[in-house]
């Protein structure tokens, strides 16, 4: 019985195998090129080095932890702005300052991240904002630091985890580490979604505390019909097979995780093709993606999976008319493509919408100066930093695309 058993998981991680297979082709080609020119012993070298070498993902803030709705303890970090500059100082002395100007408290600049990420994938916005304004980076639950489900726990797995528990874990976090004071509200992918969901649930929160939101490389649904720049064909099979290859893959959680140590210059090729649009990324900075997305257990990634295929927040979009809106995407996105941040921008008219040229899921990380330069622009409008500020280019230039 032991041997039929252990014969159905090895059966069940081939089917997973050749599902995987067909969104890797793109990203397998390259990596047989590099396997012809270098040795499996350096590539292992290469990433070592860059892990202990690479700053990204080191900072590090005041540590809390929220209760959410179900009992599930959610890790968050503050990072506080610096105390208003004392009048009695001498002249001259050092300020802290925003692009050239200090930002007033106060305020809070909530980041939530996306699937199979982690809060440190904010590592150049907290860097540039950091002691400026006031701002929260927390893990989704079952991510980073964050506890595990409980009710994913609770059944061992396969528990599918819906967006709208997301609005109300993001609720939680507010609760615990801003419950007073204006709030900008920033989302990346399913974080995104999660400040979707939090202002279908809470719009009175919405009306009466958000001075601004950014969506970055999100969605407001239909993510159902993104092709993952595979042909018709290549995407309708992944589409039949890939929610049950999911389901397998978390029933064998230990076994997965070992063909993924077994196959990483793969599946590094393959997080590259889907996170980046660009050839010339930082090899460091493609190392920390690497390292942030194998760090999400592969029942994890089953059990959120599902729910991007049945989100559809569009009725609540409208709840952010009277807002600042900034809406941002890469123009090589092949996990939200630009379109769906265009379909959103539809229906918030006055957004300002920026699609990023050559840049892809990870826009955050791939073009930071862009993203951080549109943030700050944002906090302006949101009365983070006075109207009047000059902030230069960096607030202010036209970026390309931009609407």
């Amino acid at each position: 019985m032991a041997t039929a058993a252990a014969s159905g998981a090895w059966r069940r991680a081939g089917i997973a195998g050749a599902a995987i297979g067909v969104l890797a082709a793109g990203a397998a080609a390259g990596v047989a090129v590099e396997r012809l020119t270098v040795g499996r012993g350096m590539r292992k070298r290469a990433r070592l080095a860059l892990d202990a070498t690479g700053p990204y993902g080191s900072l590090r803030g005041t540590p809390g932890r929220a209760t959410a709705d179900d009992g599930t303890q959610l890790y968050y970090e503050v990072d506080e702005a610096d105390p208003p500059e004392d009048p009695a100082a001498p002249t001259g002395s050092r300020r802290r300052r925003l692009f050239g100007r200090k930002a007033p408290a106060p305020v809070t600049v909530v980041f939530s991240h996306g699937y199979c990420l982690g809060q440190d994938s904010w590592h150049f916005q907290r860097a540039a904002l950091r002691g400026i304004v006031r701002t929260v980076h927390w893990d989704q639950r079952s991510h980073g630091r964050s506890e595990r489900g409980r009710a994913q726990a609770r059944a061992g797995g396969g528990v599918p985890v819906g967006i709208d528990q997301l609005g109300r874990d993001l609720k939680a976090v507010i609760d615990a580490a801003a419950p007073e004071g204006p709030l900008v509200l920033v989302g990346h992918s399913m974080g995104g979604m999660t400040v979707m969901a939090l202002a279908e649930q809470y719009p009175e929160l919405l009306r009466d505390r958000v001075a601004a939101v950014a969506f970055v490389g999100t969605s407001s649904g239909k993510l159902n019909e993104v092709s993952f720049g595979l042909p018709v064909m290549g995407v309708n099979a992944v589409r039949r097979v890939l929610p049950g290859v999911l389901r397998a893959l978390g029933s064998q959680a230990e076994l997965v995780e070992r063909g993924r140590r077994a196959t990483a210059d793969l599946f590094a090729g393959l997080i590259k093709r889907y996170s980046f649009g660009s050839r010339d990324v930082d090899p460091a900075v493609a190392r920390f993606a690497e390292r942030l997305i194998e760090s999400t257990p592969i029942d994890v990634v089953a059990e959120f999976y599902p729910a991007f295929a049945e989100h559809d927040k569009s009725a609540a979009l409208p709840l952010f008319r009277d807002l600042p809106v900034l809406i941002l995407a890469g123009d090589k996105d092949l996990v939200t493509p630009s379109s769906h941040s265009e379909a959103i921008a539809d229906q918030l008219p006055d957004a300002e919408l920026v699609i990023v040229p050559d840049a892809g899921h990870l826009v955050m990380l791939e073009h930071p100066e862009t993203v951080t330069d549109r943030l700050a622009d944002l906090l302006v409008r949101a009365g983070a930093v006075p109207e009047s500020s000059n902030v230069g280019g960096h607030g202010t230039a036209e970026q390309p695309g931009g609407r």
